[in-house]
């Protein structure tokens, strides 16, 4: 199956450089470009593709507009494709917000050609882009801005998770990977990957990312601890 991407960059040089490195690939496919948030709107709108590289700074519309706009359409639009975020920066609050809105993660500019491709597979397939080491950073930027939540609070309270489930989401939000949540609770790695599949159904989270965000929100994860 071939994946259809388009790249949404308000400098030409990096859209053409992406779109090379990417139409090289025999499942990859790059059905469009666009120099602005609002023009990559219009752009996937047409051409509907499985994976948007959004750039965050971009004049006219930035690419967090673009992307709420792709992953909360209007009423009667039905195409939402994945969203991955393009940063020259490590974490900032565009990145967080993004991630609040939907998108499926993101990527530094500067990434080695091999992790661009990576990327695209990894997101088209429906799976969070957002390693361990970003988790952490990304929380620690985060909490540094905004007061921490109580630990008890409702949405924690209501959410309706068992006890390992509330200990592996921790654990994720804590930047821990697959395997090292597995030995850290001595489950097997198959196991954890059952106890997120059951976090994210019940908390209503499409993917890592958000669960990350609730963990914060909620208050089960506060810096420092």
């Amino acid at each position: 199956m071939t994946i259809k991407v388009i790249i949404v960059d308000d400098q030409a040089m990096v859209r053409a450089g992406f779109a090379a490195l990417l139409a090289a690939q025999s499942d990859i496919d790059v059905v469009g470009e666009a120099r602005d948030g609002r023009e990559g709107v219009e752009v996937s709108r047409r051409s509907h593709p499985d994976v948007v590289l959004m750039d965050v700074r971009m004049p006219e519309m930035d690419g967090l507009e673009a992307a709420r706009q792709l992953l909360d359409p209007p009423r009667g639009v039905t195409h939402r494709p994945k969203v991955l975020m393009l940063t020259t920066f490590d974490v900032d609050d565009y990145v967080y917000e993004a991630l609040r809105a939907g998108a499926s993660g993101f990527l530094l500019k500067d990434a080695p050609p091999a992790d661009l491709i990576s990327a695209v597979r990894v997101v088209a397939a429906g799976e969070a882009l957002l390693a361990p080491s970003v988790t952490r950073r990304l929380i620690a930027d985060f909490a540094r801005q905004r007061p921490a939540p109580r630990r008890d609070g409702p949405a924690l309270r209501r959410s309706g998770l068992t006890p390992r489930e509330t200990e592996v989401l921790e654990l994720i939000a804590r930047g821990l990977s697959n395997q090292e949540i597995a030995e850290s609770l001595v489950l097997a790695e198959q196991t954890v990957k059952t106890h997120i599949g059951r976090v994210l159904a019940k908390l209503g989270l499409r993917d890592r990312a958000q669960a990350v965000i609730f963990a914060y929100e909620s208050g089960l994860v506060t810096p420092g601890q």
